[in-house]
């Protein structure tokens, strides 16, 4: 529990890093890659 918390508050950091940092497509991409990649973490995969 205590690292799916610490996860989220990575990628928060992350989004908002990527917000700041990158424009245009790049910044769809890099925010859609962010939010899947902690999605698979915390609920462990597809299923």
């Amino acid at each position: 529990m205590d690292s799916n918390i610490i996860s989220i508050i990575v990628a928060l950091i992350l989004i908002v890093i990527a917000w700041k940092v990158f424009k245009g497509v790049v910044k769809t991409v890099v925010l859609a890659a962010i939010l899947i990649a902690v999605a698979i973490f915390v609920f462990g995969g597809f299923a």
